[in-house]
């Protein structure tokens, strides 16, 4: 969804809602990956929870070189341009998470931003030229997100030490 607002024949595009959860989200396109791809052995899971929210859970164990839980959302391929932030609303339980973003669906690397939490309901913003490039936790030697295109965005908790967790998401959007 994308709202404009025109002022004196100019437009100006406010936003756009990447994912919105309640009750009746269907969330079939969302993926949980952990560590257990590479022989690790930390757990999670993705739902909807009671009052409508993506919930993100579980416990990230460093046994057998494990240590990281994520969650991804894959979808059609959208002209970034007018944007340059993103926001999102969500409630988590003190940790320090990642939102990733991939340009394209053949992007094998990500663009990252480090977020903590604060246990409240918190808006968390993060501007795209902030977002570095990393594969498999090493950083790349490439530029900073453009934002020019999206098409997968996700979660990652990774914090080289074992821990619970619990992440509650309302709402996600890229605004200018």
């Amino acid at each position: 969804m994308q709202f404009i607002l025109q002022i004196s024949g100019i437009f100006l595009v406010m936003n756009m809602i990447i994912f919105d959860f309640n009750t009746d989200t269907a969330i079939d396109d969302w993926r949980v990956v952990n560590d257990g791809v590479m022989g690790g052995r930390s757990q999670s899971r993705f739902s909807i929870n009671e009052a409508g929210h993506g919930f993100f859970q579980g416990t990230v164990s460093l046994a057998n070189n494990g240590g990281f839980a994520s969650v991804r959302y894959r979808f059609q391929t959208i002209d970034a341009t007018p944007y340059s932030k993103v926001s999102i609303r969500l409630r988590g339980d003190g940790n320090t998470y990642q939102f990733r973003v991939k340009a394209t669906t053949e992007q094998r690397y990500s663009h990252i931003a480090n977020f903590t939490t604060s246990g409240e309901w918190q808006t968390v913003t993060i501007d795209f030229s902030d977002m570095y490039p990393a594969f498999r936790g090493r950083l790349l030697e490439l530029p900073n997100y453009s934002g020019s295109t999206l098409s997968e965005i996700a979660f990652l908790i990774g914090n080289k030490k074992e821990e619970s967790f619990a992440l509650e998401i309302d709402n996600i959007m890229i605004y200018n």
